[in-house]
């Protein structure tokens, strides 16, 4: 008998859409898109508020 699969959830997929990876350039881009301001301000900002995407979005000033 084969084990019955186990039910995903989105608990992970939540957690990680509320960060912001400095070292993933696709993400990077997008924030700076989204924000209007360069990639390296992205960087920046994720290097001194941390990783969560609400403090790096207000540190950018949106």
């Amino acid at each position: 008998m084969a084990k019955k699969a186990k039910k995903q959830t989105t608990r992970g997929r939540k957690q990680d859409r509320s960060r912001v990876a400095g070292g993933q350039d696709y993400e990077v881009q997008y924030e700076a898109r989204k924000t209007g301001r360069s990639a390296s301000a992205v960087k920046k900002a994720v290097r001194k508020v941390g990783n969560t995407r609400k403090k790096v979005e207000k540190r950018l000033g949106r």
